[in-house]
């Protein structure tokens, strides 16, 4: 899963499979789910995000990780 900012739009997009988008549904606005040719859901576009989610903290809880990839922004 990766998680991508892009302040020039303020959107954030989560990133939950390397599978192409081939769909695409907005289901509330600002929200809109990707997905591959299969049906199944490859990642979370929100619009205007900073206004909707927190941007400066991220945590998890209880995930299976083996190892943690950080990187800095480029």
């Amino acid at each position: 899963m990766k998680f991508n900012y892009y302040p020039e739009t303020d959107s954030l997009y989560i990133s939950l499979s390397d599978k192409t988008s081939t769909d695409s549904q907005e289901i509330a606005p600002d929200l809109v789910l990707d997905f591959d040719s299969e049906g199944k859901l490859v990642g979370i576009d929100i619009d205007q995000s900073s206004k909707i989610v927190d941007l400066t903290c991220l945590e998890t809880e209880s995930l299976p990780l083996n190892s943690v990839i950080l990187t800095q922004p480029k």
